[in-house]
């Protein structure tokens, strides 16, 4: 493990520098109440032991004064060696790249990110999109399991309990470890899709490389800083070596374009590698809060029922507000039909849009009265397009 992801893991990956000016902009916007304020215009610190390392502050800061560590060196000196760097873009990246350089809000930059990479001298180039839809099928099918062992089916004694947290986010999963671990059970237990194409890069990967793990440097591309903390966790280390070497920001890879004097409006559209780095589409949603329900609720349900839904949409789960609820009507193959007696499964789930109302989500399931089956989380309002990684423009606030 690097001495950074080791700095990391001691006093998290959010810093407030020296000429903090007490502002409080970036106590309104924090979770966990990690930000300690020592008077009135005085500078403030960030208590490691309840950050979540989201990077909200730091977005919300108007004078620049909270940052985030930095792996850039780390990543360049891995390049610069002839290392085999191998590199992973998350969804939210491609759009808010292109806004980064100018391009209408919108823009669809995947191509032209594909390049840049390879003009920077990463060696391969892979997508998250790969993974999130392997997230897609786990959490999906882990939902399943868990339902039908209310249902009492057999076969599925040993599954979780309900409710089925999502567990993709850093952010949220370091809430619930620091302030409710009584509701751990009720997290998924898949890997995020970074960790999954992580751990995959350094086995299956490496194997079809013809390249020993150790000699493999795995790059991450987030819109989120909490995966730095994610990544040095010492649990992931499925190769014997560290599933992800270095995660890099949305904000941090347009720096480094601009630095290398690429023309980014001008590069062609360049092509992913294929061996893990397609995916169906699915994963692209998941930078929006409810896109990970979505796409997990279309799996359960093509399971469930035996059919594809007719409309890929499902609109119940989409919105804005900061807890949301709905209802999905699953109707049960034939097999299912004759093991339950009944002709359809009701799925109550629940989308959360900043992880600081999930409180009276976790209060119903302390009080026995939660209802519901399965329940999203994301740390940041909006998801991941709003991460603490994107980039910033502070004529907004």
């Amino acid at each position: 493990m690097s001495s950074i992801c080791e700095d990391i893991l001691a006093n998290g990956v959010i810093t407030i520098t020296g000429e903090c000016k007490g502002c409080d902009a970036c106590v309104k916007q924090c979770p966990t109440g990690a930000i300690t304020v020592n008077g009135l215009g005085t500078k403030h610190a960030i208590d490691p032991e309840k950050c979540v390392n989201c990077g909200r502050c730091l977005v919300a800061c108007p004078f620049g004064r909270i940052q985030d560590v930095s792996m850039v060196e780390d990543v360049k000196a891995a390049i610069a060696a002839g290392k085999t760097v191998v590199v992973q873009p998350a969804p939210a990246v491609r759009v808010a790249l292109a806004e980064a350089f100018g391009a209408e809000v919108g823009t669809n930059a995947e191509g032209k990110m594909f390049s840049a990479l390879r003009e920077l001298g990463f060696t391969v180039v892979y997508d998250t999109l790969f993974s999130a839809d392997l997230t897609i099928m786990e959490e999906g099918y882990e939902l399943l399991g868990r339902i039908f062992k209310s249902l009492g089916l057999p076969g599925y004694e040993n599954a979780g309990v309900l409710p089925q947290f999502t567990s993709c986010c850093p952010g949220w999963v370091r809430y619930a470890e620091l302030f409710h671990p009584e509701i751990l059970p009720n997290l998924s237990t898949a890997k995020s899709p970074m960790m999954m194409l992580g751990a995959l890069i350094k086995t299956y990967g490496a194997k079809n490389l013809g390249v020993n793990p150790a000699d493999v440097y795995s790059v991450a591309i987030m819109p989120c800083t909490a995966k730095k903390f994610e990544a040095s966790r010492p649990e992931f280390i499925s190769s014997g070596y560290q599933d992800v070497d270095a995660v890099i920001t949305t904000r941090e890879l347009a720096e480094m374009i601009a630095e290398a004097g690429i023309d980014f409006a001008s590069l062609p559209e360049g092509e992913v590698d294929k061996l893990l780095g397609t995916g169906s589409g699915a994963g692209v949603i998941f930078g929006a809060t409810g896109g990970v329900m979505e796409a997990a609720l279309r799996t359960a349900y093509a399971v469930v029922s035996g059919e594809e839904l007719a409309v890929l949409e499902i609109d119940a789960v989409r919105g804005e507000g900061a807890l949301r609820e709905a209802t999905i009507t699953i109707p049960l193959n034939a097999d299912l039909k004759a093991a339950t007696g009944a002709e359809s499964v009701d799925v109550k789930v629940a989308i959360v849009s900043g992880v600081e109302n999930v409180e009276p989500v976790i209060e119903q399931i302390n009080a026995g009265t939660c209802d519901y089956h399965f329940i999203e989380v994301m740390n940041c309002p909006g998801g991941c397009i709003n991460g603490g990684g994107q980039p910033i423009e502070h004529s907004i606030f």
